[in-house]
């Protein structure tokens, strides 16, 4: 029988896909794979499926890298006894923790992303602790990060010579570029939540740290020099809708870096609280975003940072997003409903919130909820790929524009 004829007659037998998928054995050696699969993506058409669906990994070649986030809580009253284990433990070690990880503390995983060292695909997530005399060293790095402190008295982070003390709830920015270190000359341990974009700059393989300090006349050293005195950057940048001009705006080399690096937690709240009264909005209740305040845009190029405040017996509408949210319970009690699933939560609780599933809040207790978030919507809004939508009580989806 002709070669061809043979061919034909292998064709008719087997389909085109199990016999270019025989010839991937070969394409294998050349680093190239032979389509034989359709696109399976892991989530539902955006606007037309307006159910619960959570979507489904897909199988194959593919999907063979799909990873999807799943919603969770982290109950503090099960996390804090292990940050205090390890305080114990660095305060009766000969060689200190801070010598060989350069950080102390422990990181969040995601239980639908198979063990890697994030919360969402794009955010990690770190609580540490510091005693008395700890210091971080000097370091610089890529990733945008940022410091939440959850202790009354929070030690001290200095990012690029300004020296930000801190307290409960306040939020220290250190944009990609800057230089900072931490430390501890409180009696008492800090604890603060460190928020990076780490995983979106791995990505992109984008990720570096340098731990070499130099202003010019010390190489290596330990600490920045403090140029700028607690709260340099509030009196700088804090005067809303005005910006200075008798001094550069630029503070560190990272590109799109926000100038104002320490928002005091206190006066986050007393915001909140002067606006308690107004009507909100039914699916975020009082919402305030951070903004860098040279530009007036987020205060990272890739991450939206919010604070809100619902008050006792609210009930939020249902909404959904193209963003993953990280959620922090300042103040409060109630629960958060994400996907069908309800999750209780008390003060400093942690959240994750996956894009696409309904979420709403419900404030339980008799005091105002008080919540931080941080999302990826900074980024997606960049790249045209951010979408809201709300749920009413009647079911009515609505398509929110903002």
């Amino acid at each position: 029988m002709p070669v061809a004829a043979r061919e034909n007659t292998r064709t008719a037998k087997k389909g085109a896909a199990e016999l270019m998928e025989e010839l991937n054995a070969d394409t294998a050696k050349l680093h190239a794979w032979i389509r034989t699969q359709a696109n399976s993506p892991a989530q539902r058409p955006w606007f037309a499926d307006t159910s619960d669906a959570r979507g489904e990994l897909g199988s194959g070649r593919v999907a063979a890298n799909q990873l999807k986030m799943l919603p969770h809580r982290w109950r503090w009253r099960e996390i804090s006894p292990f940050l205090f284990r390890i305080a114990e433990l660095a305060r009766n070690a000969e060689v200190k923790p801070l010598e060989t990880t350069d950080r102390q503390g422990i990181l969040l995983t995601n239980p639908g992303l198979g063990g890697r060292l994030q919360i969402t695909n794009s955010i990690r997530c770190s609580i540490a602790i510091y005693n008395h005399g700890d210091i971080a060293p000097a370091h610089i790095h890529s990733p945008n990060a940022s410091r939440t402190i959850l202790s009354e008295k929070g030690g001290y982070t200095n990012v690029e010579g300004e020296r930000c003390e801190c307290r409960r709830g306040d939020l220290v920015l250190t944009p990609n570029g800057t230089w900072h270190d931490h430390g501890n000359a409180d009696s008492e341990p800090m604890i603060w939540i460190d928020m990076l974009d780490w995983p979106l700059m791995e990505y992109f393989d984008c990720v570096w740290v340098d731990q070499n300090y130099s202003d010019g006349t010390r190489s290596n050293a330990k600490s920045q020099p403090e140029i700028h005195s607690d709260g340099h950057s509030t009196r700088m940048y804090g005067n809303g809708g005005m910006k200075p001009l008798f001094t550069s705006n630029q503070r560190g080399w990272g590109q799109q870096a926000t100038p104002m690096f320490h928002y005091r937690g206190v006066e986050i709240r007393d915001t909140l609280h002067r606006l308690r009264k107004e009507k909100g909005d039914p699916f975020e209740a009082i919402k305030m975003q951070f903004v860098d305040p040279v530009t007036g845009g987020p205060v990272f190029p890739t991450l939206d940072y919010c604070a809100q405040l619902i008050r006792p017996g609210e009930e939020l509408e249902f909404k959904r997003e193209t963003c993953s949210t990280f959620v922090l319970v300042i103040d409060g009690k109630g629960f958060t409903e994400i996907g069908g699933q309800r999750f209780d939560w008390e003060q400093n609780d942690i959240l994750a919130i996956p894009n696409f599933l309904w979420r709403r809040h419900v404030n339980t207790g008799s005091e105002d909820a008080v919540l931080y978030t941080v999302s990826d919507a900074a980024v997606l809004r960049a790249i045209g790929q951010y979408r809201s939508q709300g749920k009413h009580r009647d079911g009515k989806v609505v398509q929110i524009v903002q």
